[in-house]
């Protein structure tokens, strides 16, 4: 249960500051460098105003502007729009069609995934030609087919509406290692009407005209940021951050989610005697345009901080939209399961239910290690979407206005933007006033269970090699339930406590959810659970030629994960 010095807290929230904002970004469109940087502003003068003060900081991003696109065939001119980080081909290039059809994901949780047929993108059918591929222009997508020899792409979205969206896999601005992945062909997404023309025209052998207009290089953005400061252990933080960018004036994505930050920042300052430790927010530029830019930029900026105090990080994106009557499908890492359930319950009286984070969603902290919740805020139930006939989208509370120029104001909702900044604001103060931060690796360790029982079952013949990891997983499982239980009695006294969950955090959040080292950033590619061992999925389809370099990928993964399980061992064991 909160205590009452929380509920005394969030009961000071009402509308009045943050719904003047979210109709004053109904009318700022945010996604040009010029715009974005006179929300930035905006948002500085509203805490001003406020009381609270606030640090605009300048990083230098890379980032891709999208302005127009089109497809023209057989005389006809369809209306389109570029994702941003496709290549700019304002002369155009023509190229025969080719299909590969896709299925629509049935929930966010799915709705990175390829979802394309297997043979229809085989290379040899697609080298030299313009695909044409159901759904959205993913960067995953993007780069198979770039890979394959495709000269371009065409994403045929599955309504009216053409979305904006991003097709690089590279998080944030680019460095020398992640250049090569920057999309080399041009892309443009289309209507689902539209699509079904060009389909046709594929199956008849057509060919079509992509022309592509975008902007690309260093801007100049702001960074707003508010410390409210802790009594107790200042240098200690949660960190509480949204992007403020936007597709046009994205008042569901992400305008209720500024205004989230503006009011908790707004009730925290004038509350900040009662917080243990600090609470620094964020608002972020580049989150559309330079894929999640903004939010990795403080990461790489501020990394040392990060990993020396940063307790948690918490990302809130699209709260507050019109029918959102549930919390499901809740970004948050099992360690904190159970605290995010009982804040949303206690808050709200309403049951809730998680998934994995994605990568996604500003999550630019997963390679330091930060225990992490929350992203996409309440949604919309299954039944209403199927009453509205909706599609999944990627935030907007579901509507499918997501992307588009139709989030307007109608998509907010005064009231369900209450309610939602009510729970960002008391999870956040819980983790800050927490005597013993309220995370639970047990319920990571028995993740971890649940994974390396699915690996080990499609390794086959090759399980042995899963062996160790299976014996250093049982003995930290052995090692946590002593752990927990000290603190229970009173023998792990709170400091030695908090150390080592923090520590737990920095070892066991990069082991399963991240592929490259620490303070890098891992592709915005789906990355399942103890990604090191993955490749125990693929070794039956490993024929004689390859399947001893499977093994030993397997073998390397797991030496990696055995060493991490035992240090982490070693920290709760001390």
């Amino acid at each position: 249960m909160l205590d009452t010095a929380i509920n005394k807290v969030i009961d000071q929230v009402n509308g009045n500051a943050p719904w003047a904002l979210v109709e004053a970004f109904s009318t700022m469109p945010r996604w040009k460098p010029e715009d974005v940087e006179a929300s930035a502003h905006d948002i500085a003068r509203r805490l001003e105003a406020l009381g609270v003060p606030v640090e605009l900081l300048e990083a230098q991003l890379y980032l891709s502007i999208p302005y127009e696109a089109s497809v023209e065939a057989e005389g006809t001119t369809f209306a389109s729009k570029p994702p941003a980080y496709s290549l700019s081909c304002p002369e155009g290039l023509t190229g025969l069609l080719a299909h590969v059809p896709g299925t629509l994901s049935a929930t966010v949780s799915s709705f990175y995934d390829k979802n394309r047929d297997e043979a229809a993108a085989a290379e040899e059918r697609i080298r030299g030609k313009i695909v044409l591929t159901d759904g959205f222009a993913s960067p995953n997508k993007v780069l198979e087919f770039q890979d394959k020899g495709a000269i371009g792409v065409i994403g045929i979205n599955p309504g009216v509406d053409r979305h904006w969206g991003i097709c690089s896999s590279v998080w944030g601005t680019p460095d020398l290692d992640g250049l090569p992945r920057k999309p080399r062909i041009p892309v443009a997404v289309v209507n689902n009407e539209d699509g079904a023309k060009l389909v046709a025209l594929a199956q008849r052998g057509g060919s079509a005209t992509i022309r592509t207009k975008l902007e690309e290089g260093w801007f100049k953005s702001l960074v707003p940021v508010v410390n409210v400061p802790g009594v107790s252990e200042p240098d200690k933080f949660v960190l509480l951050h949204g992007h403020y960018d936007s597709w046009d004036v994205g008042v569901g994505d992400n305008a209720t989610g500024d205004a989230a930050l503006l009011e908790i920042a707004r009730v925290l300052w004038a509350n900040r005697e009662s917080l243990r430790r600090s609470v620094r927010i964020a608002w972020w530029p580049g989150h559309s345009t330079g894929r999640y830019a903004g939010s990795a930029w403080f990461a790489d900026a501020f990394a040392i901080d990060l990993d020396e105090n940063c307790i948690a990080q918490v990302n809130c994106d699209s709260p507050g939209c019109r029918w959102a009557d549930v919390y499901e499908n809740v970004a948050w890492m099992s360690e904190t399961e159970a605290f995010c359930q009982t804040v949303i319950r206690d808050v709200t009286g309403m049951g809730s239910h998680g998934e994995r984070p994605l990568r996604a969603g500003d999550y630019s902290f997963n390679n330091i290690g930060l225990s992490s919740f929350f992203m996409l805020s309440s949604t919309m139930t299954v039944e209403k979407r199927k009453e509205m006939n909706y599609y999944t989208v990627g935030g907007c509370g579901g509507n499918i206005a997501w992307h588009t120029e139709n989030d307007l104001m109608e998509i907010a909702d005064r009231d369900i933007l209450i309610r939602d900044i009510k729970v960002y604001l008391a999870a956040v103060m819980a983790v800050a006033n927490a005597p013993v931060l309220p995370f639970d690796w047990r319920a990571t360790s028995a993740e971890f269970e649940a994974t390396l029982a699915k690996y080990v079952k499609a390794a086959g013949a090759d399980a042995a090699l899963l062996e160790p990891v299976s014996a250093a997983l049982a003995e930290l499982k052995a090692a946590l339930s002593r752990f927990y239980a000290g603190i229970e009695a009173g023998s792990v006294t709170e400091a030695k406590a908090n150390a080592a969950i923090q520590k737990l955090a920095r070892i066991l959040v990069p082991l399963n959810y991240t592929r490259g080292p620490r303070f890098t950033h891992d592709p915005a590619l789906p990355i399942p659970g103890l990604p090191q061992l993955s490749v125990a999925t693929e070794l039956s389809a490993h024929g004689d030629a390859t399947k001893g370099f499977a093994r030993t990928q397997l073998m390397r993964g797991a030496n990696r994960v055995v060493a991490a399980l035992r240090e982490a061992t070693r920290t709760v064991s001390a």
